[in-house]
């Protein structure tokens, strides 16, 4: 299980013009959200994207969950 953001995504204004992507990809964060919203699997993300790991998109995923459930104790907090 990967544990370190810097494994899961970067951003460098050398790659995509800064955009958030999947770290050692040229591959935007916002496929992987792209895909799900039209109802893919991460298995076809995983295919279409052969570059980034499943570890990867779980991880994402993971972080971007406690992510929200942070901002929304932030939030009822205030």
């Amino acid at each position: 299980m990967i544990t370190d953001r810097q494994q899961v995504m970067s951003a460098d204004p050398n790659v995509l013009g800064g955009a958030l992507v999947f770290a050692g990809t040229r591959v935007p964060v916002d496929s992987l959200i792209a895909h799900l919203k039209a109802g893919d699997t991460v298995a076809t993300f995983l295919e279409d994207f052969p570059s980034v790991s499943r570890e990867q998109v779980e991880a994402y995923l993971d972080l971007t969950t406690e992510a929200i459930v942070e901002a929304r104790r932030d939030a009822h907090s205030s």
